[in-house]
């Protein structure tokens, strides 16, 4: 199943072409909240409250139509993963990998939905696209083993970890407004039994830049999420961003960024780098 949101916050079950508009059987619903409704509907699943959605003789509004947003706007916690694939750490030269690193954490007002605009922050420092597979926690997991980690997922997303090259804490470079695209939906976990064999494609400006597979991820899914609750508990709703491959590079004005997972979706958004201002000229700045 292919869970949306769309049309300012309805929630949709995409069917073909169409998306079949399941907003009114959600039980409990704040619709018009900041989490949005699959949010609530996330959370319905893991309580086991109402979790059954029916397409029967619902509204259905043709996908070319709908505006869709993404499907999770403002997730519990957005966890990163460095460095989680062997070709991204020799294009870096990065000495270190996940498994020295850990993981990091992503402001979740980062997040925006598919056909919006990745801001570029800075006129002089380089601000890179990061294509990735999102996981979607289903259910609390605090220190879960790689054999059951797979229980607590509700599905999968596209995500872009967007990244300024500067100075700053990997969570600071990776959190301005609009770093994070994620979408166009969540893909429920039934559909993608194994999600350590996915191909991963994402273009810039027509051109490829990263091409991969998650069989090549250092940390698989199911690494990933152990390690990731031993050191917090994972809530419903919260994602994962596992990790990107080889091929990142700089982001210009008008760029147009697509990722593609296989068996997941289709990801695009643009780049606006009219407000870009000079890095010594942000905030807080100071000569030493």
């Amino acid at each position: 199943m292919r869970l949306a949101l769309f049309n300012e916050g309805r929630l949709g079950i995409v069917d073909g072409d169409d998306l079949v508009d399941v907003t009114e059987q959600l039980t409990g619903t704040n619709t018009t909240g900041a989490a949005g409704a699959l949010q609530q509907h996330i959370e319905n699943v893991a309580r086991g409250v109402s979790a059954h959605l029916d397409l029967d003789g619902r509204a259905r509004v043709p996908l070319t139509e709908a505006v869709l947003d993404a499907p999770l706007p403002r997730p519990g916690k957005i966890v990163g993963a460095p460095v989680n694939y062997l070709d991204h750490k020799a294009e870096m030269e990065y000495t270190t990998s996940i498994a020295d690193l850990g993981v990091f954490l992503k402001a979740n007002s980062s997040v925006i939905g598919p056909g919006q605009d990745i801001l570029l922050p800075y006129t002089d420092r380089r601000t890179d696209q990061e294509g990735e597979l999102g996981v979607v926690i289903g259910r609390t997991a605090s220190h879960v083993s790689a054999d059951d980690a797979l229980d607590h997922v509700f599905g999968y997303t596209c995500v872009l970890d967007i990244t300024v090259r500067s100075g700053e804490d990997r969570s600071t470079r990776k959190s301005f407004d609009t770093f994070t695209p994620i979408g166009p939906w969540v893909v429920t976990a039934d559909e993608i039994p194994d999600p350590d064999t996915l191909g991963l494609r994402c273009d810039v400006g027509g051109s490829t830049r990263q091409r991969t597979n998650t069989a090549d991820l250092i940390f698989g899914v199911r690494e990933l999420i152990a390690y990731t609750s031993s050191v917090m508990t994972l809530h419903p709703g919260d994602v994962i961003a596992t990790g990107t491959p080889a091929g990142v590079g700089p982001l210009s004005h008008g760029d147009r960024v697509v990722l593609e997972i296989e068996r997941v979706g289709r990801l695009e958004v643009g780049v606006d780098g009219s407000r870009a201002t000079p890095y010594e000229q942000r905030p807080g700045r100071r000569n030493r």
